[in-house]
């Protein structure tokens, strides 16, 4: 009996209590369920499912919604997300936590992969620091670290998932976050971390060079006594990976417009290829009234140094082969930015979402001088921006439905099936169940 009730006791502190009301402990069974509640409090279960259907403006587009559709497919079922997590902490006498575990893994009609396998040590005695260790996202950007089964969009942006694909990483990581309510900077937190840099698009590490990332935030602040919020923070990510071959293209000027020239110096190799990445972001929350929901704006802007290859300027995963070669490594100077919107109709069950972002993977060429002769220039190096509009449905805390459409909209350059804007909107139809 008390094992069959193992999964209900482990459920969470509310249901927790509603369990030991009706717990009979002057029974054999309810004393030994009591002792199993006491053991087991500490661990927690959550999760979610993301079943949903999209439809493409065109059969066999590459997208960002959720991945590319098959050529001679333009509308699908898939089950974006099968998230399952388990949690465990303790906490000592004073109520402050002392460790956590954490494990989650990611299931679909695709496979099973894992997302989040660390533990975090806190220390007790001032109780402001702690270290996290093992494989977990990344401390830049707000969407980043923005949970899916959070978010008001189907997807991040384009930007977030090139440069920050899976958005987790393997290493080790510093937290400043005073826990105590009378702490005089409880409104700040400070994250400073080493990572792989391939993050979980590698098997392993293939250099020896770390990257460095840390992002300085400030929660949520009161501004007046309408409960207007301000939030935000700015963040950096200073990496690289090493130059296993000696060409590196960058781009330069030749007769007057941009184009990429090599550099073949031999000793380029061991070299370290720059990955610097400098953002920040800010929120503002402004209630509507009780029961009526809020007005929330976001905008995040990121800026820097690439290194990634030709065809993409998604981080390598791997050592990037070419013709059964090291292939060359491209330097791209990027920026891009994200805003939203998100206004509830109200109440806080109904939610209008607008977002638009903008990804441009080579600030130093635009329009037709893309793909121009000489410019040796790919499909890679072209803007993209794109507005989402969508509708959000809470059902309940625990089941909701995004309505979201994608307008997608390219440069015009003159790279061959690029000359005009290629059709890749897409509507997406999400229910998400949660637990």
């Amino acid at each position: 009996m008390a094992i069959l009730c193992l999964p209900l006791l482990c459920s969470g502190v509310a249901r927790g209590q509603f369990l030991m009301d009706m717990i009979d402990t002057t029974t054999s069974v309810g004393k030994g369920m009591f002792s199993l509640y006491q053991k087991y409090d500490a661990v927690r279960f959550s999760g979610y499912i993301q079943p949903q259907f999209q439809y493409a403006s065109h059969k066999g587009i590459n997208s960002y919604a959720a991945g590319n559709f098959p050529a001679g497919v333009d509308n699908r079922f898939s089950l974006r997300r099968g998230r399952f997590r388990l949690d465990y902490a303790r906490y000592n006498d004073a109520q402050m936590p002392v460790v956590q575990f954490a494990f989650q893994f990611d299931g679909t009609e695709r496979g099973v992969v894992i997302r989040d396998f660390f533990g975090r040590l806190f220390e007790n005695k001032w109780d402001v620091f702690s270290i996290t260790t093992g494989m977990f996202a990344r401390p830049i950007s707000y969407e980043v670290n923005l949970s899916s089964g959070d978010r008001e969009t189907p997807e991040r942006g384009r930007m977030s998932q090139i440069l920050m694909r899976t958005e987790r990483d393997i290493g080790a990581m510093i937290t400043f976050e005073p826990r105590r309510a009378n702490h005089p900077l409880k409104f700040m937190k400070i994250d400073a971390g080493l990572f792989n840099g391939q993050g979980l698009t590698a098997t392993s590490d293939f250099d020896s060079h770390k990257d460095f990332i840390t992002r300085w935030a400030v929660k949520p602040i009161k501004l007046n006594s309408r409960n207007w919020r301000l939030s935000g923070a700015v963040s950096m990510l200073y990496g690289g990976m090493e130059q296993y071959t000696r060409y590196i293209y960058q781009v330069g000027q030749q007769s007057g417009k941009p184009a990429y020239y090599v550099d073949s110096t031999a000793s380029n190799i061991g070299k370290i290829s720059p990955r610097h990445y400098y953002g920040a972001d800010v929120q503002f929350r402004i209630p509507n009234g009780k029961n009526k929901g809020y007005t929330e704006f976001r905008l995040e802007y990121l800026s820097g140094t690439q290194t990634a290859t030709a065809s993409t300027t998604e981080t390598p995963g791997t050592i990037p082969v070419s013709g059964g070669v090291n292939a060359p490594l491209y330097r791209r100077r990027f920026d891009g930015a994200y805003f939203y919107y998100m206004q509830h109709l109200g109440n806080i069950k109904d939610m209008v979402v607008i977002k638009y972002d903008w990804y441009d993977p080579n600030k130093k060429a635009k329009g037709a001088e893309i793909g121009a002769p000489g410019a040796g220039m790919t499909p890679a190096d072209i803007r993209y921006n794109t507005l989402g509009l969508g509708y959000v449905h809470y059902f309940n805390p625990n089941t909701k439905v995004i309505l979201y459409y994608d307008i997608v909209n390219n440069e015009a350059t003159s790279l061959e099936g690029y000359t005009d804007d290629i059709p890749d909107n897409v509507f997406t139809c999400r229910l998400q169940y949660r637990f």
